[in-house]
């Protein structure tokens, strides 16, 4: 079930920072700092920079984020 309070965006992984934080490009000019989804953690998919991925963001606070969907 999707939360209605996040918008899903489009980015490139720019960084990666202490304590699985990334540094991500979105496509409209923002950059955030974003975590990993729980899916992620649990499978342990690898996120290097310059991997396109999916970020869900709050429509609250554009400078976190986490990252669900890895292209």
């Amino acid at each position: 079930m999707k939360n209605k309070d996040t918008i899903e965006v489009e980015g490139v992984v720019k960084a990666t920072l202490p304590n699985a934080l990334f540094s991500v490009k979105l496509d409209n000019g923002h950059e955030l700092h974003a975590t990993l989804g729980g899916r992620l953690k649990m499978h342990r998919i690898n996120i290097m920079p310059g991997d396109r991925v999916v970020v869900n963001v709050s429509i609250y606070d554009w400078g976190k984020g986490r990252i669900t969907y890895r292209k």
